[in-house]
């Protein structure tokens, strides 16, 4: 008999970073807060999570983060005078982020990497297993990764972490995992884990994109964990651990996804991701897109 486990319903989002491959831009605005076309990319995430189910959001925030909390908070003055103008559209995109999930929020007072962001959200989260989301990496909606990963962490217990094939010159860039093949195409279990190998040090081309669904007993490990690259708390440290011994949270898994993937980390794939999107969008997408082939031509 398949063993049940809790179902997962908080999603835990880091967005303490302070963005400086973005400066200027970043210098008084989040880089979450960036758009993406005509949304800033955190609502990308959240969003993502409601779909998946997961209607209680912990962001663990900075300082100079608070155009996070407006943004998802109601702007009075702004959906009155919407109403005045009767700009239904414009006021039922206004309130869309409003009820997307209930959202809390907590301050990361000291920025110690990844792995220190999530040991933040372990009072709001307490024994049960949940999801991160990290807002670099936005995923189409119409590829449900996320749902994915939560499935198998009912299935199987333990975490379950998203991978994606990289070309190997590209792996330093990333955690990468060392795996073993399960029943499922998708589905690979877990035995090592290397933050930004040198490439003829990785064990696979399997680079580790921002989600994750974590068993509670990676906060145990967190709290013992050492700065190690770049001096921070890595998360994906404490996750090799867990692979390394079941008996502390169970056995960590990976779903490899072939998905679409908006990178949104640094400039340029920042710019390539909102050109992907924009032309897919029924509104925009004819117009842009023979704008588009128009330049290119004219520029070759």
């Amino acid at each position: 008999m398949t063993q049940s486990h809790p179902r997962i319903s908080k999603a835990v989002i880091p967005a303490a970073g302070l963005g400086t491959r973005f400066l200027p831009a970043t210098k008084a605005t989040p880089k979450e807060m960036l758009p993406v076309v005509d949304k800033p990319a955190i609502q990308y995430v959240v969003e993502e999570a409601a779909a998946a189910g997961l209607s209680d959001v912990l962001m663990i925030t900075g300082r100079n983060k608070r155009p996070l909390e407006d943004h998802f908070d109601r702007n009075h003055e702004l959906e009155s005078a919407l109403t005045r103008k009767g700009d239904t559209k414009k006021l039922t995109k206004v309130q869309e982020s409003n009820d997307l999930a209930t959202i809390h929020y907590v301050r990361q007072g000291d920025p110690r990497g990844l792995g220190h962001a999530v040991l933040c959200a372990e009072p709001h989260v307490g024994d049960q297993p949940f999801a991160v989301l990290l807002g670099d990496d936005l995923i189409d909606p119409r590829d449900p990764l996320l749902a994915r990963m939560i499935e198998v962490q009912e299935r199987e217990g333990g975490s379950v972490i998203a991978l994606m094939e990289v070309e190997p010159s590209q792996i330093h860039l990333y955690g990468c995992a060392a795996v073993e093949p399960t029943g499922d195409a998708d589905v690979v279990k877990i035995t090592d884990l290397v933050e930004k190998p040198a490439v003829s040090d990785a064990p696979s081309n399997l680079a580790i994109i921002g989600r994750y669904v974590l068993d509670p007993g990676v906060f145990g490990i967190l709290r013992k964990t050492e700065p190690g690259r770049g001096n921070e708390i890595q998360l994906t440290d404490a996750l090799q651990k867990l692979a390394a011994d079941e008996s502390v949270g169970g056995p960590v898994h990976g779903v490899v996804f072939k998905g679409r993937r908006y990178d949104t980390g640094d400039r340029s794939d920042y710019l390539r991701a909102i050109v992907r999107l924009a032309c897919e969008r029924e509104d925009l997408g004819p117009d842009f897109k023979a704008w588009l082939r128009s330049y290119v031509t004219e520029e070759m």
